[in-house]
């Protein structure tokens, strides 16, 4: 009898040993007994957070677009590319069969078919109510819980801060000038030749510009996906400011012949330059890169003048 219930206890012991991860995210709690090994990512955010984990997922959508407009970190070949963002291929997702599904807002819709597969983890972001960036790091910290990768997780946000400051100090260098007074940046990207996706308070773009010490002069109040539309002549009250716009943008010669981009005061003075492709719509290590870009921009500008 005590042998039988010393045995009881000890399977039950191991029974909770085994359901050792639990996860918060935006469905509510979530239990794994191990650490899934098969992942499907279904947005360009969450793809982008297991790939800087280290982790190479299994499927992922749109891979050819990712591959020119997130660029880094680079989508290895053996991924297979399961269709679109908004409507991923379900049965080829079922015949891979994934030990999780992570996905996001543009899935939402899905949620329930998703569930017949496999065990969904829900990562949305880019809410107007969200600071995008502060989402990003927690779902970075989420999904490497997940997949067993907390230690590299954390050690590679230490590193992001460390650059921060380490970036922070070249632009400081490169614009002395600036160091009493925030150099002023305007980080957007083109719509059209006539209009502008400008960043607001609560875009991944603010929170770089804030962690390398600069400031937007154009204030927008939170947007879903941390952006505005504005036309192109919203940009003429930046006359002391520096105006970068993010790579790609097919248009780009044909901007340069514009006669009201030329009339605009930051094209006169030569405080424009474009900004090599990153993603302001991406996970945690994008924000890395951003901060990267901008400052190589910045400092390419400074070399100039």
């Amino acid at each position: 009898m005590v042998l039988s219930s010393l045995l009881l206890a000890m399977t039950s012991i191991a029974c909770l040993a085994k359901e050792t991860i639990v996860i918060e995210d935006a469905l509510g709690t979530q239990r794994f007994t191990k650490h899934p090994q098969r992942v499907v990512a279904l947005n360009w955010d969450i793809l982008e957070q297991v790939l800087a984990l280290d982790v190479v997922p299994i499927a992922a959508p749109n891979l050819p677009a990712y591959r020119q407009w997130v660029v880094n970190p680079v989508a290895p070949d053996e991924i297979q590319d399961i269709g679109t963002r908004a409507e991923p291929n379900l049965e080829m997702i079922a015949r891979l069969k994934p030990d999780v599904i992570l996905a996001a807002s543009t899935q939402q819709d899905l949620l329930p078919l998703l569930k017949q597969i496999a065990p969904v983890v829900y990562l949305p972001n880019f809410s107007e109510k969200e600071n995008a960036a502060q989402t990003a790091i927690h779902h970075y910290r989420l999904i490497a819980k997940l997949l067993g990768k907390t230690e590299l997780a954390e050690k590679r946000l230490q590193q992001m801060d460390e650059s921060f400051e380490a970036l922070r100090e070249k632009i400081e260098n490169q614009y002395p000038q600036h160091q009493q007074k925030p150099l002023e940046v305007v980080v957007m990207r083109f719509a059209s030749l006539n209009s502008v996706f400008m960043t607001t308070e609560n875009s991944t773009a603010q929170y770089v510009l804030e962690k390398l010490g600069l400031t937007n002069p154009i204030h927008i109040g939170p947007r879903a996906w941390g952006i505005k539309q504005e036309r192109i002549n919203r940009l003429k009250y930046v006359e002391d400011g520096y105006v970068l716009y993010i790579h790609p943008f097919p248009a780009e010669a044909q901007l340069k012949q514009s006669r009201l981009w030329q009339a605009m005061p930051f094209v006169q003075k030569n405080h424009v330059n474009s900004v090599r492709p990153v993603w302001t719509y991406g996970g945690a290590m994008s924000l890395l890169y951003m901060a990267e870009a901008i400052t190589d921009s910045l400092l390419e500008l400074g070399a100039e003048q």
